[in-house]
């Protein structure tokens, strides 16, 4: 078959302790999904799940050892860090219940959802969609995809982002307000979840601005950590 253009290379994610790569096909992201980072955002108690994509080459892909690099986007004068667990799909389906959730997942990794926030509170006020404050370039970096059955508990883990060694996000995976399980099942009612699907579960507490210099360290107990520097 011939194309008008060369296609994109595919986007691939790496993983722990394997040659073979992650291909991915789309980015899910969960809506205020830790309590405390909903307050700061103006919001209380646990409202219906909500979602929001972006696409596959937002993707900052940093292998173990490495600090990746993100350049400060345009348009924007308040670039935001969130920390989250990225679950990666390695069975589809459609209508997956929550009970069967976790039969579907390939593993975790640790990522960034970068926000463009005063874009996003723009839009939020004009009561559009949010693409230009979440869906920008680079604006999804990650970090390796540890396979489900080596990722320990993570559940219960530990997530925690510092930014030039200062604690900026600390929280459990336990305090999701919609849990993997719940997130999938409500995701996979409106979209048929493919493999290679990633799914940013949502961020706690503590997001606030980055400038260029910055260097963001992520960990989630049990996973493969992510660094990124903003230039």
């Amino acid at each position: 078959m011939s194309y008008v253009f060369t296609p994109p290379a595919t986007v691939a994610v790496p993983v722990v302790g394997q040659a073979a790569q992650f291909a991915v096909h789309r980015i899910y992201c969960v809506g205020r999904n830790y309590e405390e980072h909903a307050k700061e955002m103006g919001f209380t108690g646990r409202e219906p799940p909500f979602f929001f994509l972006k696409p596959a080459d937002a993707l900052v892909v940093v292998n173990t050892g490495e600090t990746g690099s993100m350049p400060y986007p345009s348009l924007t004068k308040n670039l935001h860090h969130e920390i989250e667990l990225v679950v990666a799909i390695g069975k589809g389906g459609k209508n997956i219940s929550a009970a069967h959730a976790f039969e579907h997942i390939y593993g975790y990794a640790v990522g960034l959802d970068m926000t463009r926030r005063d874009l996003q509170g723009e839009m939020k006020k004009l009561g559009r969609p949010w693409s230009i404050g979440k869906g920008f370039d680079h604006s999804a970096p990650i970090g390796p995809i540890t396979p489900a059955a080596q990722a320990g508990d993570v559940v219960n883990a530990e997530i925690l982002l510092h930014v030039n060694g200062q604690e900026r996000q600390r929280s459990h995976i336990h305090k999701l307000i919609w849990n993997i399980a719940e997130s999938i099942e409500h995701l996979s009612a409106a979209w048929e979840l493919q493999p290679g699907d990633l799914i940013f579960t949502g961020t706690p507490e503590g997001v606030a601005a980055v400038v260029s210099g910055d260097v963001m360290h992520g960990q989630i107990t049990g996973l493969s950590e992510l660094k990124v520097k903003v230039v």
